[in-house]
């Protein structure tokens, strides 16, 4: 019983960790518009001779899923926490590239504090 709680608790953190990077790969070619329609509108828009980059931006700590706490106020967080600026440059009026920055990294994964910016895009492409 433990063994099967275990396997069943690390597919749910592998799986919150896939989904920014499958966005990597599963909105390009995604339309300006649906793209904004998806992940909402851009903090940030950069214009470029060959076409333009807009920036999300998910400043606010997004928490690992490791949290100890102990009487007498004592806590211990192993999960980390992250956040997290979506970078999508498009040409033509689509998206040529997604990149991630900030310091993300939780114990779900490089990416995990990603993940909010993209759900709601990568849920649309796998309808």
């Amino acid at each position: 019983m433990i063994r099967s709680v275990s396997l069943l608790a690390v597919i749910a953190l592998s799986a919150c960790s896939t989904v920014p990077t499958r966005a990597q790969h599963d909105l390009i070619g995604t339309s300006r518009s649906d793209l904004i329609a998806c992940a909402g509108v851009p903090d940030n828009r950069e214009l470029l001779p060959d076409g333009e980059v807009l920036e999300w931006r998910q400043d606010a700590q997004v928490q690992g899923p490791l949290t100890i706490k102990t009487p007498l106020s004592f806590e211990l967080d192993v999960g980390g926490h992250g956040t997290c600026h979506l970078v999508a440059r498009l040409r033509q009026g689509r998206v040529a590239q997604i990149e991630y920055t900030g310091p993300s990294a939780t114990l779900t994964g490089p990416y995990a504090a990603c993940r909010p910016l993209v759900l709601a895009c990568e849920r649309r492409t796998h309808k």
